[in-house]
């Protein structure tokens, strides 16, 4: 019912949307004379700000063809590198360069597609080999290709990581950090010929118990049966993957929407006024923003469930109760792996110090082999996104890959 009540409103949304921007469209005519009236810019802009925020959308697209490498320009292109029903491993082959270190960013399966880090991506392509893990909206995965499980989730990131091959750099941007710290530890534990030289976590939920932020009082607040019966909803049947239990990105959205609505709402003023103005390339900043903030996807409800259970209910992973597929997760069995761990000062999604817990429980890596920066004034998207993510928090990453660029003496 709940999906149901999403689409139906989706559709209606979706018909007003296009009659709002129809009418912005002539009420912005030249060839209208209301155009030249002081009314006409008004209620064009507010047409078009609602036709905007009600129109529909699916997974955007990177639209990186070429980044500049030295001095020159390269064109880029999209590879998938391997499949599997839940995701896959997109490379951005540069034309023409070799030699870079390869580096595999961890996208977050959490609502958004990967492409929520299109500035993270095009920041680092012109000194690395960049991968991308560009994970499946569940409701297009049919029934017949199984479940996805946290347990799921850390065996793709090691076939990524073998596929890549030996020598990889692996990034994770807030919620694979724990799954990504999880591999490290199995694949170092195992001698792995694809253990990666270096882990970045990013804002990360490695232990919740630090600086505990709404998102994760919220997850204690109720046992699991809650959110099996409020958020979880069945695939409807005009989907591929229908009859799938998911947590519907949609719900995701509003969760985020609601947290900060304050701000939404002074952006879309913000938004009409330099339309009314003309300032439309102000405008497009912010249109482009929400373009991508509101492509959302579903993710398989097993996975959302048990993320709540093992990452934000019982922290498994800082207290050395992690279990994989029967194994424990040993962050002592860290060895070979560098870390580094950056949190925002103003992160309200991760709270300072839960990222940091990644260093401390890997008790037998060197001292030389583990940073923490801490950036300022930086909220949670501002660590990925952004000006200060492109002068002051990529080069930290940067340096930390190129310092640990080969594999330490066992």
């Amino acid at each position: 019912m709940l999906y149901d009540a999403y689409e139906m409103q989706r559709s209606l949304l979706a018909g007003a949307s296009a009659m709002a921007g129809a009418g912005a469209e002539w009420f912005s005519n030249p060839a209208n004379p209301w155009s030249y009236i002081g009314v006409g810019p008004v209620v064009a802009s507010a047409l078009e700000v609602f036709a905007h925020a009600s129109a529909p959308r699916g997974k955007p697209a990177f639209g990186l063809d070429h980044t500049v490498v030295g001095d020159r320009e390269v064109a880029v292109r999209e590879e998938i590198v391997l499949r599997r029903p839940f995701g896959q491993l997109k490379h951005f082959v540069r034309e023409g360069v070799e030699g870079s270190p390869k580096l595999l960013i961890v996208a977050p399966m959490s609502g958004h597609y990967a492409t929520l880090l299109r500035g993270t991506v095009e920041r680092l392509l012109p000194g690395h080999d960049v991968y991308i893990t560009d994970w499946r909206d569940a409701k297009h995965v049919p029934l017949e290709d199984g479940d996805f499980a946290f347990d799921d989730y850390v065996d793709y990131l090691i076939a990524f990581l073998e596929a890549i091959g030996p020598g990889a750099h692996m990034l994770a941007v807030c919620q694979p950090s724990v799954p990504c710290y999880a591999a490290g530890a199995l694949m170092n534990g195992d001698d792995h010929p694809a253990t990666p030289l270096t882990l970045t976590m990013m804002g990360g939920p490695i232990d919740t118990r630090e600086a505990p932020t709404a998102v994760n009082i919220l997850a204690t607040q109720h046992d699991l049966g809650w959110f099996e019966s409020n958020v979880v909803a069945t695939v409807p049947f005009y989907y591929a993957g229908a009859g799938r239990k998911v947590y519907p990105g949609f719900l995701q959205l509003a969760g985020f929407m609601t947290m900060n609505l304050g701000n939404h709402l002074v952006s879309h003023w913000e938004m009409y006024k330099h339309l009314v103005r003309g300032d439309g390339e102000s405008a497009d900043g912010t249109k482009a923003f929400y373009d991508e903030y509101r492509s959302v996807c579903d993710m398989a409800a097993t996975f959302y469930i048990e993320t709540v259970d093992r990452v934000f209910q019982r922290h498994l992973l800082p207290k050395g109760e992690l279990i994989h597929r029967g194994r424990l997760v040993d962050p002592r069995a860290i060895k070979r792996t560098a870390l580094l761990a950056i949190e925002g000062e103003r992160d309200d999604i991760s709270g300072l110090g839960q990222t940091k817990a990644a260093l401390t429980i890997a008790t037998a890596l060197p001292k030389a082999m583990k940073r923490y920066h801490m950036a300022r004034e930086v909220g949670h998207y501002g660590i990925f996104n952004g000006r200060r993510w492109r002068e002051q928090i990529a080069p930290v990453v940067e340096e930390w890959i190129a310092a640990h660029g080969s594999q330490p003496a066992s």
